[in-house]
């Protein structure tokens, strides 16, 4: 199988990649250009395509890029994701928009362009990285907690609407994970009392 992880070059995605790799897929990478992305890309003996998912026209291009270069996309991943740490009050409109494209659009921009291939294949598997963020509210997080909220909800029709087709979906809704994004979230509870937030690793 082809796998496409967006946002695979750290975190949950470079992990992600490292299984499917270890299970014969066919990796393709996407995120932003970066050291770490070329490196992972190379370890698990799989593809990089340098990408913004922040852009909408690198979002609409993605997936007939990578068709067009190197197959059939049987598995999206729809990995790539940004945190926010600042209250609704002061957050920078800049960074709700961009987090909004990123966690949100840009995985249902791309389930729309993969998806009728998909069909018209017969096979494929669509996944999407949630959060416990998004049935629960954190202080900080309220634009995070909103996209996860929107992604869970998006899959749960999504799925009935592929009730009656070979396409699969999963939604995978980890808590608190390790990473980069989650020391960007945890050094902001102490100053506002918040609980332990959750995490997604970031593009």
């Amino acid at each position: 199988a082809r796998v496409l992880v967006t946002g695979g070059s750290k975190g949950i995605g470079a992990s992600l990649a490292r299984s499917y790799a270890a299970a014969g897929a066919d990796v393709v990478l996407a995120a932003r250009p970066s050291a770490e992305l070329d490196a992972v890309a190379v370890e698990v003996g799989g593809h990089a395509v340098a990408v913004d998912l922040t852009e909408a026209a690198a979002v609409e291009g993605l997936i007939p890029v990578v068709e067009a270069d190197l197959g059939p996309v049987d598995v999206l991943v729809n990995n790539a994701g940004m945190e926010t740490i600042d209250m609704a009050a002061v957050i920078d409109p800049a960074v709700i928009r961009a987090t909004t494209r990123l966690n949100l659009e840009a995985p249902m921009v791309l389930t729309r362009h993969v998806l009728p291939l998909m069909l018209e294949r017969g096979r494929g598997h669509l996944v999407f990285l949630s959060s416990i963020a998004g049935t629960a509210g954190f202080p900080t997080m309220a634009t995070y907690c909103a996209t996860k909220a929107g992604i869970s909800n998006f899959v749960r029709a999504l799925t009935l609407e592929l009730k009656a087709t070979s396409i699969g979906t999963t939604t995978v809704a980890p808590g608190p994970v390790a990473t980069r994004m989650w020391e960007a979230v945890e050094s902001t509870s102490a100053l506002t009392g918040a609980p332990g937030n959750d995490n997604i690793c970031g593009a």
